[in-house]
């Protein structure tokens, strides 16, 4: 009896093989090409501030800037004042080192600002020759000015006043009145924007 079942196995299994290899040839489909896209907007975001190109008005947002619907950034209005009080000596257009640091600071600032411009106004005290003291005033004034140029200021942002020996603060006839009315001043004020910034996940907090 096992010797009949076993060529009868045999038999079951190469029929089986090749009922597989005739199923095989009908297992055929037809190639579907990859659909393209087509992208009519510009969805790509080359600022990173969550506004895509395609409607940024303002595509060079600085990064951690707090932006609008439009995708533009808030500024936030920023003022300082800088002043300059120099006294010089009787008879003097000399500019004493005790001032020089004034003047680097002064520089600076403007160079912060930019935009800004700075007027130098002279003075001198009410001691001799009125004509004189308003030369001496101007003088003074163009000292201050040389050296803002040498600390690298344009001499197109600076202005020149001299008052001689008019409109004085000081107004007493002894020698501390006119040791203060021998003086340089000017008063600038620098306007800057600066970006407010938003919140995200990715902000640290300093310790």
């Amino acid at each position: 009896m096992k010797t009949a079942i076993l060529p009868l196995t045999i038999l079951l299994l190469a029929s089986n093989m090749a009922s597989a290899e005739s199923d095989t040839s009908s297992d055929e489909f037809e190639y579907l090409e990859t659909p393209v896209a087509e992208q009519i907007d510009d969805l790509i975001d080359d600022d990173r501030d969550g506004v895509i190109n395609a409607r940024d008005l303002c595509p060079e947002t600085p990064l951690k800037a707090e932006i609008d619907n439009d995708g533009c950034a808030t500024y936030v209005k920023t003022e300082q004042t800088m002043q300059l009080h120099i006294l010089f000596a009787n008879d003097s257009s000399n500019i004493n080192p005790a001032f020089l640091s004034q003047i680097r600071s002064m520089a600076k600032f403007l160079k912060d600002y930019p935009s800004t411009s700075i007027e130098l106004q002279g003075y001198a005290s009410k001691v001799g020759n009125h004509k004189y003291n308003q030369k001496l005033s101007e003088k003074r004034a163009q000292e201050v000015q040389s050296a803002l140029i040498n600390n690298g200021i344009s001499h197109s942002r600076i202005q020149i006043l001299g008052f001689g020996d008019t409109n004085l603060e000081e107004l007493g006839d002894d020698e501390v009145s006119h040791a203060m009315n021998r003086k340089v001043v000017a008063t600038v004020v620098g306007h800057k924007g600066s970006v407010k910034e938003e919140w995200t996940i990715f902000n640290k907090i300093e310790k």
